[in-house]
């Protein structure tokens, strides 16, 4: 016969709710540090998991980064700079060649170029490096000297037009207008024309029926961009025409022959540079 304890028949209901909650509590609690144990245990693996993926995906934020510019990174050096020297502008061919006429009485406007545009305008005189921005052979020229400005005549740090006015006799004057104020930074005869020259000159804008501007109107309409040169000159043929670039929102050059007679275009070559 087995006999109970009188000391466990003495145990209340309630004692027993509590003792059984308090073993439960314990339970609950060495789970959770056994989770807590897990969890870490997780933390570092999955850290060294990150670890072996991370050198991969270094390479992935670089690619996106390189990947945001890719429109200037794709850009050939002419068009690098023609985007830049462009960026600039403020005065449109129309306005450059309405100042450039007004310095010279009586004159005709036979040329206009936007110079830094391209390699044949940079090279051509030594303020073409300033022209486009602030280019490193331009600073360095000026650092040596101190604060003196190297530009000849002036000029400033920016890009400029550069026209050629002709008077009926066929004399030229070179005006250089800033691209950005509009000012007039120099004009002045240009020496090195001789007879020859100026007779043929003459010749030329007796010519020429049409104006840089209709020139340049023509060449637009075909293609929609930027006038950055009027030239007027013979073509292969010696036929008279306007040689008008382009310069599209690709920042590729198109360069237009328009017959100076009935504004017609001869010639189209697009440069992919």
């Amino acid at each position: 016969m087995r006999f109970e304890s009188p000391r466990n028949k003495s145990v209340s209901p309630r004692t027993r709710r509590l003792r059984l909650v308090g073993a439960l509590g314990a339970v609950l609690a060495a789970a959770l540090v056994t989770g807590c144990g897990q969890d870490s245990g997780g933390t570092s693996s999955a850290t060294s998991e990150a670890a072996k993926v991370m050198p991969n995906q270094s390479t992935s934020p670089s690619s996106s980064v390189s990947g945001s510019p890719t429109s200037t990174a794709q850009l050939t050096e002419d068009q690098a700079k023609r985007k830049e020297t462009l960026s600039a502008v403020k005065v449109t061919f129309s306005k450059a060649a309405t100042t450039a006429v007004g310095e010279v009485s009586g004159g005709k406007l036979t040329e206009l170029e936007l110079e830094g545009v391209d390699d044949s305008s940079s090279s051509a005189s030594p303020s073409a490096d300033a022209s486009g921005s602030a280019s490193p052979s331009a600073s360095a020229s000026a650092s040596p000297g101190g604060s003196t400005s190297p530009s000849p005549s002036g000029s400033s740090a920016g890009p400029q037009w550069k026209a050629e006015v002709v008077e009926e006799n066929g004399t030229a004057h070179i005006v250089t207008i800033d691209a950005v104020s509009g000012k007039v930074l120099d004009s002045k005869p240009d020496d090195d024309q001789s007879e020859s020259d100026k007779q043929q000159m003459a010749d030329r804008i007796a010519k020429a029926k049409q104006t840089p501007q209709q020139a340049a109107k023509v060449a637009t309409d075909k293609k929609k961009g930027t006038v950055t040169s009027v030239k007027l000159d013979e073509n292969d043929s010696q036929a008279l025409v306007w040689q008008v670039d382009v310069v599209t929102e690709d920042w590729k050059k198109t360069t237009f022959d328009v017959d100076a007679d009935n504004g017609k275009i001869t010639n189209e070559e697009v440069d992919n540079d």
